[in-house]
């Protein structure tokens, strides 16, 4: 098995395309570009996503004690790019409010959800993190921006 067969056969299941943004220690706000976002538990409600070891954020992302899963609307595709760049004001000309803990919410996605940590686990190259949705809300307007087969996908109404 190799890692790019694994990952490509990986690429079959549609995924959204979510960036979870919190403060750094400094207060500075932080974001990173995730497809790796699930449901655990309706009660509590739970959620999960994973970062990679490897990523510059992870140390702040662990230590942060609130978190925001913006879930991207089909015409935010650009803010899924910019998140997964290494340009390193990501948040330079975008609208955002404070959420729970100042933390920055995207404005015109598809769904929120302001979370407080719970617990992170290793999960090999990853770290898996649990959330607590403390808030949520939702664009019922809005068609989901999808990841499949390394690329971008929009959802068709076709039946």
């Amino acid at each position: 098995m190799t890692c790019r067969a694994f990952r490509d056969a990986l690429g079959g299941f549609a995924t959204g395309v979510t960036v979870l943004t919190t403060l750094a220690p400094d207060g500075q706000p932080l974001g990173v570009t995730i497809s790796s976002f699930n449901s655990v538990s309706l009660r509590p409600p739970l959620i999960l996503w994973s970062l990679a070891c490897d990523s510059p954020r992870l140390e702040a992302f662990r230590r942060s004690r609130h978190y925001a899963v913006n879930v991207l609307a089909a015409d935010q595709e650009w803010i899924s790019d910019r998140f997964a760049s290494r340009d390193a004001d990501r948040f330079s000309g975008l609208h955002t409010i404070a959420g729970m803990g100042g933390v920055p919410l995207l404005q015109g996605c598809a769904a929120c959800f302001e979370c407080s940590s719970e617990a992170h686990y290793p999960g090999g190259d990853h770290i898996i993190f649990i959330g607590r949705v403390s808030r949520f809300s939702r664009n019922e307007l809005a068609e989901p921006l999808i990841f499949h087969g390394g690329r971008y996908r929009v959802l068709s109404n076709a039946s």
